[in-house]
Parts: structure tokens; C-alpha cells; sequence
């Protein structure tokens, strides 16, 4: 969740070391392979193996696994995007279920004697780049951020801006059409430039390489049966977590019951959002999610919930008027909202000013040495040329083979981005064409950087970047003129070319690495980008249609990143006078802090930055709540005693495990969706009160 994939819904910029926690839990999952951990050539273990062509890379079944893998992702990342915006990446879980489904059927197909084709890394690596770019739609497609933020759902939260120009409320046709001229942008900027990254700058995009390393080792004898176990791990707590989800259905009839409103720690902890809301979902995410992040979330908890938010509501009719509603942006929850995009803006420019310094230093030492070596990340002594290893010659002799022609690569482009730049206006017609495009002008140029960045970080900016086009198109735009709905439209269009740019580069590594054919894995991008087009907006109308309290505070499905967005795209419209008092002043002094915790991070190194809270994470429970970080810090609990009980099955079964706690519960969410549609409620409130309110209730129904 762009690929560094705990995303805070800012896929790539708010995911605070996630992809590297990631990459370490894959490498210990293909570490714990002794055949595969002890060799030096990955290669030569395939090497008796055929590589079959692009084209029989390309089957059937790979894109039939994919669509019904691609569903089942979109559904758990739309909830995801719908409840905290937190994302953990599926990777694992994509990974062994399309090794399980595919590997299956083969071997039934192998006993029967029908099979004509064996299932290959090739094949794998396939479903795994259709899957991904699948269920990244649900992502980049905004439906937790930027397209529900221009709802009249969120708009009617606040008092500013919410007239008939800065709204459009979503519907189906336009969704989808939106997504199909603005979603393919991003794979044509960077083709031609593929074999720069991969080969001569040998960038090493550490998710692309872990998840290539999780593929070559499910083909290896003793791999399979690890991905075999897991695969059982997994079921056992989908099954699990499916079933806690429906019987936790049976208590929710009303507002405010059922186990997601369990007072744990007493009512007045209950009142400032701290409890544990039973939520399989967010105790797998804390098992996925480095240690660090779950800290950081709960010392933003304890310093906002805990601390500032009752300190501050202390100066009603001080600070901000006493009679006004509790949504008003003009009150409490304008701090709470304020204060929080400080802090991720802080967190975002520093970020954004680090990579970009990165990316800029390691192209210019690039360019100027003539033969290319392992590109430094920071000051290090020049690297000697040696000969390329069997898997470099290998790997570089198969890549190079099957080519993605540059004229196609600029020709689509130019195509695509000339009909979007005739369409968008027409779907936003507060976006002007000149709008448009002055964004597909420099999009290319930061798509470049995002991608080069990402492979030498792992750190996708492509949120970072959208932020930036909502406050320049918003400006442009001006309040009068819908400045609203364009800001958050260009977010769209800048996001998706950035982040399909880094996915794309990221695929090209795991097919390096594969010896699957880049012209496939472009094709399976292109295949599973259309499927994400239909299939998350098709999700997000059923959770549109079905809870009808989707978006509103302290509701089942908040949606917070929708108010978070649109509130930076009034920011950018309005400026400071949507503050109220005194907010600006602790804005400043939370972007400051977000600033100088990052520079601090990095001074002291690794070692004691592991102590220090990340300003990102922090920022998410200032406006959410509590709950969900007490979630996944029980998570967090849950792996470390496991392991120190035994290390090397909890990194083996930790990520198949936490899989399983997310899809499961996601996956309620179709079925409770369809029995909300249908209109059948459930049966029991479970409700939880003060001993004097119970009394006075008893009073009541006695009387």
C-alpha cells in the first residue's frame, strides 16, 4: 500500500519502514528454506528448467486466479481504506494463494492426465503483478480519500466550501470512466526507461526483490512444503476470523452495539476512544506491522485522546464557540483534523526533501562514473567492476529478450493522455483542460523520480505528490470556481501515473529476478490496472449503498483520510482563515516537530531511531481514535511472545497468520454488505452503560 505497503493510506509516504519490515519477513520466510538460504546461485537450481515464452507466461488460468484474488484484495483494502486508512501489504498473502490455487489444480489436472502446461515462477510472478495491481486501484482509486472527499457526505461535515461547485457525490459510470483515463498513464511514462533502472543503475527496489525471493522459493521442493503449511495457517485463521465476524453481527443492531464498542477500560477510557474493539482485521495488521508503528500510533493516542484533545476542550467558548456542533471544523474537531495534516504534511516534505536528495545524489553519481556499479544510497567508496555473477548474465540475457518497443511506450501515452485530456473536464468540469494538462507535462518527470526514488528507498512519495497538486490546481482553481473538486481530482490524476510508475518498476524487478519476460509482466499490469478499474469501484458502491452512514464520524466505515483530503484541498482554497484560533499556531508547531523527530531519526541511526515515535504514525490517531492502535498493539504482543517462544516458526507463520486475521474479517464485509442491502438487521443490541444510566433505563421501562 506504491510500493512501500503499510500504507497509512498514504500509499508509499506514510508507511514508515513497513516495505523493509516486509522485505525481512519475506527473506526470513525463504531463509528458512536451508537448501535455498545456503546456495550462491538461485539460478542454477532452475536451470534444467525451460523458460517458456511471454506469451505462455500469459494463461488463462493465471488471469482467472487473478480476478477472483483480485476481488477478494479489493475488498479487504476498501475496508481497510474505509475504517483507519491503514494498509498492510498483501504481498504474502497474494503470493501463497496464487501459488495454492494454480499449484492445486495442476496437480489434479497432472492425476487426471490433462495437464499441457506446468505451473512456472513465470506463471507465478504473473498472478502476483495482476493481484497487486488489482487491488491497488482500491487504493490509488481514492475511495477512502480523495473521490469520497468530494462527497456531499463529507462536504456537509463542515461549514466551508460545501456549496454545489466544490461537491460531486459518486455514481458508478463516473468512477469507473475516471479511473480508465487516468490509471494506465503512469506504466507508459517509465517503460522505456526499464532496463536504466533495473540492469545499468542496478537499483535494487527491496519489495520487488523480496517478493521475487518468496516466488523462487515456493518452486523449490522444500519451499513448496513450507508454502504448503502456511497455506494451512492462512485458512485456519480465515475460517477464524470469518466466522468471529459473524457472530459479532448478531450483537450490532443499533448504534453504538456490539463488541466494537466494549468499554475495556472503563467508560470515561471508552468516551476519549480507548478500548480493544475486537477487531480480527487490526490485531493481523499489528502482527504485519513493524513494532515502531504501533508504538508510534499509541504515543499519539495517549498525547492527543489522552492529553491535548481534553485539555483543549476545556477553552470552549475560549478557543471556539460553545454552541456549535461537534463535527464543525470551527470547533474541537478542527483541532483534531488540523493538527493531524500538519504533522503528516511535516512528516511528507521531509520525506519527500530526503529521497528526492537521495535520488538526485545517486544519479549524478551514476552518471558520472562510465562503468556502472551498485548504486550507494549514501557516501560510500566507489564500488570495483567485477564480472556478473551466473544469475546476473542469466537474468540480464532474459530481460533484455523480449522488448517493449519506445514508440509504443510514447505513442500510448500520448494517446491516453490527449483522451483525458478531452474526458476529465467533462467528468470534473471544475478541471480545466489546461489543468490537465500542465499535470501530464511534468507527471513523466516525477514519475521518473518517484520510480528511482522507490528503488533506491523503497519509499513511493506518490501520495506526497498528489498532496502537492491539490494545494497548486486547488489555488489555480479558487474556491468560487470549485477549487475544491479540482484539487482533489488532480490528486487523483498525479497519484495514479506516480504510483503505477513505482508498481511497474517494482514488477520489473520481481520479473528480472523471476526470468519472467518484462513484456509479460507489462501486459499482466495492464490486465489487472482494467480489472481494478470495474471491480473497486463496483466494491466501494456495495459499501456505498449498503451503510448508509458510511463517512460520518465515530460510524462503523469513517472514512478519515476522505475528511483529511478534503480539508487540505479547503486549506489550499481558502487558506488559513478555516482555522480556528489559535490552531494555526499549534499547526506550525506540529510541522516543526514532525520535522525535526524525522532529522533526529536519522541522526542517531538505527540503533536508537527503533526508540523514537514516527511523526506519520502519530498523526492517524489524533483525528481516528485509539481504538484501532490498542488493536494492533495486541498484535504486536502476540508476535513477540510467540516469538520468544520459538522465533523461527512465528517469522515463518506470522505473515500467513496476520493474512488470515485480515482476509477473513475483510471478507465479511461481502456478505454483511449483501444482508444490509437486503434490509436484514440483526437481531440483538449489545449495549454497555453507566451503572446510574442503567438504573434510570430500568426506571423508565418500569414505569
Amino acid at each position: 500500500m506504491e510500493s512501500r505497503e503499510v500504507e497509512l493510506n498514504e500509499r508509499g509516504n506514510g508507511v514508515f519502514g513497513e516495505r523493509e519490515a516486509h522485505h525481512n519477513q519475506l527473506v526470513k520466510i525463504v531463509g528458512s528454506d536451508d537448501d535455498l538460504s545456503q546456495i550462491n546461485s538461485v539460478e542454477r537450481i532452475f536451470e534444467r528448467k525451460d523458460v517458456p515464452s511471454w506469451r505462455e507466461q500469459l494463461t488463462v488460468r493465471a488471469f482467472v486466479v487473478s480476478f477472483v484474488l483480485g476481488v477478494l484484495f479489493s475488498f479487504i483494502v476498501m475496508k481497510l481504506n474505509l475504517t483507519t486508512g491503514i494498509i498492510p501489504s498483501l504481498n504474502v498473502s497474494a503470493g501463497l494463494l496464487g501459488f495454492f490455487f494454480v499449484k492445486t489444480w495442476t496437480k489434479f489436472l497432472e492425476k487426471s492426465g490433462m495437464l499441457r502446461q506446468p505451473f512456472t515462477r513465470q506463471e507465478n510472478t504473473v498472478i502476483q503483478t495482476c493481484v497487486v495491481a488489482t487491488s491497488g486501484i482500491a487504493f490509488s482509486g481514492g475511495f477512502g480519500s480523495y473521490i469520497f472527499g468530494m462527497s456531499e457526505i463529507i462536504a456537509k461535515q463542515s461549514t466551508e466550501a460545501n456549496n454545489p461547485q466544490n461537491i460531486k457525490n459518486p455514481q458508478l459510470s463516473w468512477m469507473i470512466g475516471f479511473l480508465v483515463v487516468v490509471s494506465f498513464l503512469g506504466l507508459f511514462s517509465v517503460v522505456p526507461l526499464r532496463k536504466i533502472m533495473i540492469i545499468d543503475f542496478k537499483l535494487t527496489y527491496p519489495s520487488g526483490t523480496a517478493t521475487a525471493h518468496l516466488i523462487n522459493s515456493f518452486h523449490t521442493p522444500q519451499g513448496a512444503k513450507l508454502a504448503k503449511k502456511q497455506v494451512k495457517a492462512l485458512g485456519k485463521f480465515f475460517s477464524f476470523s470469518f466466522l468471529w465476524g459473524f457472530f459479532q453481527w448478531f450483537f450490532t443492531a443499533g448504534d453504538g452495539c456490539g463488541f466494537n464498542n466494549f468499554p475495556t477500560f472503563g467508560l470515561k477510557a471508552y468516551q476519549n476512544k480507548f478500548y480493544f474493539d475486537f477487531s480480527a482485521t487490526y490485531v493481523g495488521v499489528g502482527m504485519i506491522c513493524p513494532y515502531i508503528i504501533n508504538a508510534s500510533l499509541l504515543v499519539g493516542s495517549i498525547l492527543s485522546w489522552g492529553i491535548m484533545w481534553p485539555l483543549i476542550a476545556k477553552k470552549k467558548g475560549d478557543w471556539f464557540p460553545a454552541g456549535i456542533p461537534a463535527s464543525s471544523l470551527h470547533g474541537l474537531q478542527g483541532y483534531k483534523v488540523f493538527i493531524a495534516i500538519a504533522m503528516i504534511l511535516g512528516d511528507g516534505l521531509y520525506n519527500f526533501l530526503k529521497v528526492l536528495h537521495r535520488t538526485l545524489f545517486g544519479l549524478f553519481t551514476q552518471l558520472r562514473k562510465k562503468d556502472k556499479g551498485v548504486l550507494p544510497v549514501a557516501a560510500t567508496e566507489p564500488t570495483p567492476t567485477v564480472a556478473p555473477s551466473y544469475d546476473d548474465a542469466r537474468r540480464t540475457e532474459l530481460f533484455v529478450k523480449d522488448q517493449i518497443p519506445t514508440l509504443v511506450a510514447i505513442g500510448g501515452y500520448v494517446t491516453i493522455a490527449v483522451v483525458s485530456i478531452i474526458i476529465l473536464p467533462h467528468i470534473f468540469h471544475q478541471l480545466k483542460w489546461y489543468y490537465v494538462l500542465v499535470i501530464y507535462i511534468f507527471a513523466p518527470i516525477l514519475a521518473f523520480c518517484n520510480a528511482y526514488g522507490c528503488g533506491l528507498t523503497d519509499w513511493s512519495l506518490a501520495s506526497t505528490y498528489g498532496k502537492l497538486a491539490i494545494f497548486i490546481i486547488g489555488a489555480w482553481a479558487g474556491s468560487a470556481h470549485g477549487g475544491v473538486i479540482a484539487g482533489l481530482a488532480a490528486c487523483g490524476v498525479m497519484m495514479n501515473i506516480v504510483s503505477t510508475a513505482s508498481d511497474l518498476m517494482q514488477d520489473f524487478k520481481t520479473g528480472y529476478m523471476t526470468l519472467a519476460s518484462p513484456r509479460s509482466m507489462f501486459i499482466s499490469q495492464v490486465i489487472g490496472t482494467a480489472m481494478g478499474c470495474v471491480i473497486s469501484p463496483c466494491v466501494f458502491w456495495l459499501f456505498y449503498k449498503a451503510f448508509h452512514d458510511l463517512g460520518v464520524t465515530g460510524s462503523e466505515y469513517p472514512a478519515p483520510y476522505a475528511t483529511v483530503y478534503r480539508n487540505m484541498a479547503i486549506l489550499g482554497v481558502e487558506g488559513f482563515s478555516a482555522l480556528p484560533k489559535d490552531c494555526l499556531n499549534l499547526c506550525y508547531v506540529f510541522f516543526a516537530a514532525a520535522i525535526a523527530i524525522n532529522l533526529i531519526r536519522d541522526l542517531v541511526g538505527k540503533k536508537w531511531s527503533r526508540f523514537i515515535p514516527l511523526p506519520m504514525a502519530m498523526a492517524i490517531p489524533f483525528y481516528l481514535g485509539s481504538y484501532f492502535a490498542i488493536d494492533m498493539c495486541v498484535g504486536s504482543v502476540i508476535l513477540f511472545v510467540w516469538q520468544k517462544l520459538n522465533k523461527a516458526k512465528a517469522d515463518a507463520f506470522g505473515p500467513a497468520v496476520a493474512s488470515g486475521l485480515i482476509c477473513g474479517d475483510g471478507i465479511w464485509t461481502l456478505p454483511s454488505s449483501i444482508l444490509a442491502l437486503a434490509g436484514v438487521k440483526p437481531p440483538i443490541c449489545m449495549k454497555f452503560l453507566s451503572r446510574t444510566a442503567n438504573a434510570k433505563v430500568d426506571t423508565f421501562l418500569g414505569s
